[in-house]
């Protein structure tokens, strides 16, 4: 019984995993040459699927063109990523106000002599729309629908009545969040105003780990394994944090109560230390994580490649399915582990002292 309920979804892994890894594996037709030679580069296949480009490939040689939007001494500059890359899918040079190219996945300009112009590539701006910009402008308006969506439905019916729909999906999250995450480490007083930022949180990681999990377009891109975004998130939490601090906390950390004045010099340093390494630990558990998951199923299925044999596709695709698996509970477990610790930051920030709480 169990295994019947399971196939379909095993199925639908496999083809998931096939499509994630077969198609950048068969990108052009220069990779599969050097397949064919023996010489298939397992380190570029991964790094390519995992970083972020100005294009968003499809299947062989068909993709999807981003605006590249650049900013130079000239001024803005806005074209199509088609004009960076050639006939041959190889980087390609585009003359607009100055010569540009790309360059390990860089807009560059270049000089006269077709090299890279350091210092006018240093007063070069690049606000593109890359793969991982417009996953992020999808989760955004895929979440939006959806919250927006069980927000008009319960203005309908009201919050007695039994959810429905998208209700019915969204209700049991906002209230794990709720019981599990906000109440518990932030308290019963101050929860409710902190509520919209860990639910914003919450469902922005877990829609981009999931988005990041689907094999074909809008799906695939890394944003979660992302330093730039993880940063930007973990920015967030450090500023809400410190502003929903108090006295307490910050006596605390500068003049820790019951100690002598010595060991309060001594502790102060390694309490101020702690305020930045939390949210640097957010950013960088996140980002390690996500990217860790899809270089390990990447290289299981190079495994396949590399041996070129039906028995290291026999080893090879069990092992891809049950790291696939896992990867839908990293995938969740990222989310909450992120907004729990953010939630209890916020907690140990605004908590009231002891002679606080005797006043009230």
């Amino acid at each position: 019984m169990v295994l019947q309920r399971l196939k379909p979804l095993l199925i639908v892994s496999f083809l998931s995993i096939f499509l994630l890894n077969a198609t950048p594996l068969f990108a052009n037709e220069k990779e599969a040459a050097a397949k064919e030679e023996g010489s298939f580069n397992v380190t570029q296949t991964i790094l390519e699927h995992i970083k972020d480009d100005h294009s968003w490939h499809l299947w062989g040689h068909t993709s999807i063109s981003l605006p590249v939007i650049l900013y130079t001494p000239a001024g803005f500059e806005v074209f199509s990523s088609a004009k960076l890359i050639d006939e041959h899918h190889e980087p390609a040079v585009y003359k607009g106000n100055f010569n540009y190219k790309l360059v390990e996945g860089k807009a560059k300009i270049l000089n006269a002599a077709g090299e890279v112009d350091v210092e006018a590539s240093k007063k070069l701006w690049d606000f593109s729309i890359t793969k991982n910009v417009a996953s992020l402008f999808i989760s955004v308006i895929v979440l939006l629908l959806v919250i927006l969506t069980a927000a008009g439905a319960y203005k309908k019916t009201g919050i007695t009545s039994a959810p429905k729909g998208l209700q019915s999906f969204m209700e049991p999250i906002v209230l794990f969040v709720r019981d599990e995450i906000a109440l518990p480490n932030i308290g019963a007083k101050r929860y409710a105003k902190y509520m919209p930022f860990l639910l914003t949180i919450f469902f922005l990681i877990l829609t981009n780990n999931f988005l990041g999990l689907i094999p074909i377009f809008p799906g695939g891109a890394n944003v979660s394994g992302n330093i730039a975004f993880t940063m930007t998130l973990a920015v967030c939490v450090f500023i809400v944090v410190n502003l929903s601090s108090n006295k307490n906390y910050w006596e605390h950390i500068f003049w820790m109560p019951g100690m002598h004045w010595s060991m309060k010099l001594f502790l102060a340093p390694i309490e101020l230390i702690g305020v930045f390494n939390k949210p640097i630990s957010l950013m960088i558990r996140l980002f390690a994580n996500i990217t860790a998951g899809h270089i390990l199923v990447l290289s299981l299925v190079c495994l396949i490649f590399i041996f070129k044999t039906v028995y290291a596709a026999a080893v090879a695709v069990p092992f891809v399915i049950f790291i696939f698996l896992i990867e839908l509970l990293v995938a969740f477990l990222q989310a909450y582990i992120f907004t729990m610790l953010t939630a209890m930051y916020i907690g140990m920030a605004s908590e009231e002292g002891h002679h606080d709480q005797a006043h009230h």
